[in-house]
């Protein structure tokens, strides 16, 4: 229990941080960090954590920002099929390339979320909309660590 326990904290507090108040010139650098933890433990248990998950991680995304229904949903499942298919080669990349692939994903995620409100009438205006994933993409390495000091501490999926 004390390690799903742990888990279910992470994405807690990844879903406060996506929605916690901040200056109107920051909203735009906010990092993805649910999207940021999903790729994480879909890493570290592709079989455990995937695109059911996933799902329901976007869902629950979308009545805390209240943005379209379904919205950052698609958007998860389809970055966490990508990550599940990429997963065995993942662990095996230096940290460079594993920032450049969070960047990839990164710009998919907001293209993608960028077609859905263009569908919906509702598009961001300014260019900062792409600042969050540069600002992610600084994070990953030490998200990345500290969580999988966390899981190996806490024996998760081991």
């Amino acid at each position: 229990m004390r390690k799903n326990g742990f888990v279910i904290l992470t994405f807690v507090i990844a879903l406060m941080l996506d929605i916690l108040p901040l200056p109107e010139w920051a909203q735009w650098l906010r990092p993805s960090w649910t999207l940021l933890v999903l790729i994480f433990w879909v890493l570290a248990m592709p079989y455990r954590f995937s695109v059911g998950l996933a799902f329901l991680l976007g869902l629950f995304l979308d009545l805390l920002d209240g943005t379209l229904l379904g919205e950052h949903a698609l958007a998860f499942v389809f970055i966490t099929y990508i990550v599940v298919k990429l997963h065995k080669r993942w662990m095996f990349f230096p940290v460079i390339q594993q920032m450049m692939l969070i960047f990839m994903l990164l710009l998919l995620y907001k293209l993608f979320i960028f077609a859905i409100q263009g569908f919906v009438g509702d598009l961001p205006t300014h260019f900062l909309y792409w600042g969050s994933i540069f600002i992610s993409c600084l994070l990953w390495p030490w998200l990345f660590v500290l969580l999988k000091d966390w899981q190996q501490r806490l024996s998760i999926g081991v």
